[in-house]
C-alpha cells in the first residue's frame, strides 16, 4: 500500500513535466518499478527476491535519464545503471555463495541451515558482507551512496521524489526480512548488529555534514536522504518487535514528507528554471501556500513537533534505548540537531529573504490541479501521523509481522 500511493503521487508531480508527463512510456515504467517493490516486500525466495529487485532498478535507471536532451538527466541515468549494475552483481554473488553453502534459496530453510551451523560464522558474514553491498545501495547508505547526489539532481524531480522514497522503502523491507529472518540465528545477530550501527553512524553523520555545505536544494535533499537511511536503520540495528515495527513507522512518515519536499522542488523548478536555495528567496510571498507545505516537509524532515517526522525518530530511537544502544539513539539525537541547521537554513531563504530588485507579488507561481492535489494530500498526512500516530503505529507493527 505504501509503494502503491507513493507511486501515486509521483504519477501526480509527473502530469504537468514536460517530456515527461505526456509520454505514456514513463507511467508504464512507474508502474513497473512499482510492481517490482511489491514483490521485494513480499518474496521469501533468493531468485525471486532478486528478480524483483531488477524488476524495481531497470525501469528506474530509465526514468534517470528519461530526458535525453538533458545532459544532467543522461548522466545521472548513466551513473545510476553503472554503479546499480555493479552493486547488484556483488550482491548476486553473495546470494548464490548463500545458495551453495545452504542447498536452497527460501529465506525459512536457510535460517534453518545456518541455525545448524552448517554455515560458518565467518563465512555467514562475509556472504553478509556481499549482500549489504547491494541493499545499502539500494537505500543510500556510506560507503555506498555516492550515486544518490548526482542521480537525484540529474533526474526528473518526481522521478528523483520516488528514487528517494520508495525505493529506499522497498530496500529496508528486504532488508529487515533477510536480517531479521535468515541472519537472526547461529549468534550471528550481536556481529551483524555492531556492523549495521556503524554503518548508520557514518550515515547520518556523512549525510548531515555534507548536506549544510549544499547550494542546489536537490543535493541537499539527497544529502539529507542519505542521512534518513542512517536513522531508519538505527530501527533494524535494535532487533526487536518494536525496531521493526519503528523502522517501517519511519518510512511511513519519510515516504510522506519527502515526496512533498520532491513535489515542492517540482512546482518551483518548473516556473523558475532553478534548483538553487538562493532562488527560493521571497517564496512566502510568491506562493504563500507552497511556502506553507515546505515548512511542513521541512521541519517534519527536521524532527520538529507536532509532525510525523518527530514522532517517527521518537521511535526508532527508543527501539535502540530498549536494546541498550543508548550511544546509537545518542548519535542520533545529535545528528537530529545538525540536521534542524540546514532545513532552517531553507527555510530563512523561503521566509526572510526577498527577490533583489523585484515585486515578489508580479511573479507568482501558480499550482496546478494535479501538484495541489498531491501537496495538500502529502501536507496533511504529515500532520496527521506527527499528532494521530497510535493507529498507524499499529499498522507499522501489522506490516512488521507480516514481513516475517
Amino acid at each position: 500500500m505504501l509503494f502503491i500511493f507513493a507511486a501515486a503521487m509521483t504519477t501526480l508531480f509527473m502530469m504537468d513535466v514536460e517530456k515527461l508527463g505526456r509520454r505514456g512510456e514513463s507511467y508504464l515504467l512507474l508502474l513497473a518499478s512499482t510492481l517490482g517493490m511489491n514483490l521485494m516486500a513480499s518474496a521469501s525466495d533468493l531468485v525471486m527476491l532478486y528478480l524483483a529487485i531488477e524488476t524495481t532498478s531497470i525501469p528506474l535507471y530509465v526514468l534517470s535519464g528519461f530526458m535525453v536532451d538533458d545532459e544532467k538527466s543522461t548522466e545521472s541515468g548513466f551513473k545510476y545503471l553503472l554503479f546499480g549494475a555493479m552493486t547488484s552483481a556483488v550482491m548476486l554473488y553473495g546470494f548464490s555463495l548463500l545458495f551453495g553453502f545452504t542447498g536452497t534459496t527460501n529465506l525459512y530453510e536457510i535460517a534453518a541451515a545456518i541455525a545448524g551451523a552448517q554455515v560458518s560464522t565467518v563465512t555467514a558474514l562475509g556472504v553478509i558482507t556481499l549482500i549489504l553491498v547491494g541493499l545499502g545501495f539500494k537505500v543510500s547508505l556510506v560507503p555506498f551512496h555516492f550515486w544518490a547526489p548526482d542521480t537525484y539532481e540529474g533526474a526528473p524531480t518526481p522521478v528523483a521524489g520516488f528514487l528517494s522514497t520508495a525505493s529506499k522503502a522497498a530496500g529496508f523491507a528486504v532488508l529487515v526480512r533477510l536480517f531479521f529472518i535468515a541472519f537472526a540465528k547461529n549468534g550471528l545477530s550481536p556481529d551483524w548488529t555492531t556492523g549495521l550501527a556503524v554503518l548508520a553512524t557514518l550515515t547520518m553523520t556523512l549525510g548531515n555534514l555534507v548536506a549544510m555545505t549544499q547550494t542546489n536544494i536537490k543535493r541537499l535533499l539527497a544529502y539529507s536522504s542519505i542521512a534518513h537511511a542512517g536513522y531508519a536503520m538505527i530501527g533494524v540495528v535494535a532487533f526487536s518487535d518494536l525496531g521493526a515495527t519503528s523502522v517501517i513507522f519511519y518510512l511511513i512518515a519519510y515516504i510522506l514528507t519527502n515526496l512533498a519536499a520532491f513535489g515542492i522542488v517540482a512546482v518551483f523548478s518548473r516556473v523558475s528554471g532553478s534548483d538553487r536555495i538562493a532562488d527560493y528567496a521571497g517564496l512566502s510571498r510568491r506562493s504563500p501556500w507552497l511556502a506553507m507545505a515546505m515548512l511542513v516537509a521541512f521541519l517534519s524532515l527536521a524532527g520538529m513537533p507536532p509532525f510525523g517526522g518527530f514522532v517517527a525518530k521518537v521511535f526508532v530511537f527508543a527501539a535502540a534505548v530498549k536494546a541498550d544502544m543508548i550511544w546509537l539513539a545518542f548519535v542520533g539525537v545529535i545528528n537530529s540537531i545538525l540536521g534542524v541547521y540546514y532545513y532552517l537554513t531553507v527555510l530563512k531563504v523561503v521566509y526572510l529573504y526577498r527577490m533583489e530588485g523585484e515585486a515578489e507579488e508580479s511573479h507568482p507561481i501558480p499550482l496546478t490541479r494535479p501538484y495541489g492535489i498531491a501537496l495538500v494530500v502529502l501536507s496533511l498526512g504529515v500532520l496527521l501521523i506527527g499528532t494521530l500516530f497510535a493507529p498507524w503505529f499499529g499498522a507499522s507493527g501489522a506490516a512488521a509481522l507480516n514481513l516475517f
